[in-house]
């Protein structure tokens, strides 16, 4: 659970004089997130082996989205749809149907996304909860392009849609998330599978400016 994102680690790294910190953020491979352009979105997403005709950001009117649910009723939800690292498989109808999150990867310093080999077949199996917060209509909504010439996402028919979200301040394990999902999707060869890279960063970057309020 080393990226859970929360106050308590803001508090810790913060309280860290700078070389402590420069340590820490180098062992478990997570920098202070920043607010990226599009131009900074594609070229570094590039250097990640990501497919420019996939190539997405979130809004961050997503986390406006995810803050709004009741907190008393939806406390897990919001935890986990808030992480910088996920990956979402949704069926053809739209339902969330495998659900990989940061914090339930385990690992340290490097996070473990096939643990147990999870991924190793497909569909993979169980890893986080499943919810009903997040649909693919939902999902659609809040991701758009980051080149000019990447389509707006739209609902085809496909068996699959398949969405990794990954940032540039956690590089060392969005690489290697990237790396697992797309050889998870490759398993399959009668399945018709859509995969998106969706850039994460400014949402993360949202997110570590209300907690530092």
């Amino acid at each position: 659970m080393i990226l859970k994102f929360n106050k308590t680690i803001i508090i810790i790294f913060f309280a860290l004089n700078s070389s402590c910190i420069k340590l820490a953020q180098s062992i478990i491979g997570v920098k202070s997130p920043k607010q990226l352009t599009n131009c900074q979105i594609e070229k570094t997403s590039k250097s990640f082996k990501v497919d420019q005709t996939a190539n997405y950001r979130l809004d961050t009117s997503y986390l406006k989205f995810i803050l709004k649910l009741d907190t008393i009723k939806f406390k897990q939800q919001i935890k986990n749809h808030i992480q910088p690292l996920q990956a979402l498989y949704f069926n053809s109808k739209g339902e969330l149907q495998k659900f990989y999150i940061n914090c339930y990867a385990g690992g340290f310093p490097n996070l473990k996304w096939n643990r147990g080999g999870v991924l190793d077949v497909f569909p993979p199996k169980d890893q986080a909860p499943l919810d009903t917060v997040l649909n693919l209509n939902k999902q659609l909504y809040f991701i758009k392009p980051v080149c000019a010439s990447t389509p707006i996402l739209s609902i085809e028919k496909h068996n699959y849609y398949v969405f990794i979200y990954w940032n540039k301040c956690t590089k060392r394990h969005s690489k290697k998330l990237i790396k697992c999902i797309k050889k998870n999707v490759s398993l399959p060869k009668n399945e018709n599978i859509k995969l998106v890279f969706v850039n994460y960063d400014n949402v993360f970057y949202k997110i570590e400016l209300i907690n530092n309020k």
